[in-house]
């Protein structure tokens, strides 16, 4: 018998399956719920069990994590009908790793502090490939007691752990860190385009480049992908335009101009309307090569 903490988790989508696994994989005795049923079964299968509404995750854990699509499913599974706050004890805690508005987190908050219930708002970072290999960066808004409460889960999760501040602090740097996913995008693009179109062996002309000061992670784990045309996400257009959407409101509020943001939500916009709004963020590619009439890769 597992002498972890007992954590609940609800939502297992891209990230949270393989965020799921990973803390079975670590001891955690664990709690699942999901809208579509049919995805809690591989982690039944692996010793999860299930449960039949996030009220009842939350009356089984002591720390119960959600990872859902928007603001709106965020507040519906902690704060709704048979959210998560029915069934959490006094004194347990929520943890949000979700990507919504910081404003909105700050309210959920404060709902969840009313009754004596604590929150840590922990957006994630690092694609599919991160939540399955347990390398997320992990970026926790909150009190400090909790987040080193939270710890030994988030370890089971992530690479990076980094307490950036009070409550909703993790959500405004997981808009720092989209705004710089997307350039990083949107530049890899650009070069790659450039590549092409020059005749270069795309595979030399990465190696070339990506261990010097032109490098990111974006540009590493994608442009590979986009060579042999393969736009299986790891985080849909549709959600990264979910976070764009955010950054801008985030950005007006703050009264700070996101030129090239703005542009990238636009031409993200031009894939949506051609029905690819399923594919990878780094199909963001495609909407150039539409503009160019030249294609990357095969």
């Amino acid at each position: 018998m597992s002498n972890q903490r007992a954590i609940g988790f609800i939502g297992l989508g891209i990230m949270g399956r393989g965020m799921a696994h990973n803390l079975l994989r670590a001891g955690f005795p664990l709690t699942v719920w999901n809208r579509t049923r049919s995805k809690m079964a591989d982690l039944v299968a692996a010793g999860a069990q299930a449960a039949d509404s996030p009220a009842a995750v939350a009356q089984q854990s002591e720390i119960t994590i959600t990872c859902v699509s928007d603001t709106p499913d965020a507040q519906t599974v902690i704060l709704g009908e048979n959210g998560a706050i029915h069934g959490a004890a006094p004194g347990s805690l929520i943890i949000d790793t979700s990507t919504i508005s910081p404003q909105a987190t700050r309210e959920i908050a404060a709902s969840l502090s009313a009754a004596q219930i604590h929150m840590l708002d922990a957006p994630i970072s690092g694609g599919s490939e991160g939540a399955e290999n347990g390398t997320l960066s992990i970026m926790v808004g909150g009190d400090a007691a909790q987040v080193a409460r939270a710890k030994p889960a988030f370890e089971a999760m992530g690479k990076t752990i980094t307490h950036v501040g009070e409550i909703g602090a993790g959500q405004t740097v997981k808009i720092v860190n989209q705004i710089l996913v997307v350039g990083n995008m949107l530049a890899a693009s650009e070069a790659l385009l450039v590549a092409a179109a020059g005749g270069l062996d795309l595979q030399k002309a990465l190696q070339a480049v990506e261990a010097g000061a032109a490098g990111s992670w974006m540009l590493s784990n994608r442009a590979p992908q986009i060579f042999v045309r393969d736009f299986r996400p790891g985080f849909t257009i549709d959600l990264q335009q979910k976070d764009l959407r955010l950054a801008m409101e985030a950005a007006d509020q703050l009264g700070v101009p996101l030129l090239a943001t703005s542009l990238i939500h636009q031409l993200y916009k031009t894939l949506q309307l051609q029905g690819l709004g399923g594919e990878g963020n780094h199909a963001l590619v495609k909407a150039l090569e539409n503009l160019s009439q030249i294609t990357v890769g095969e």
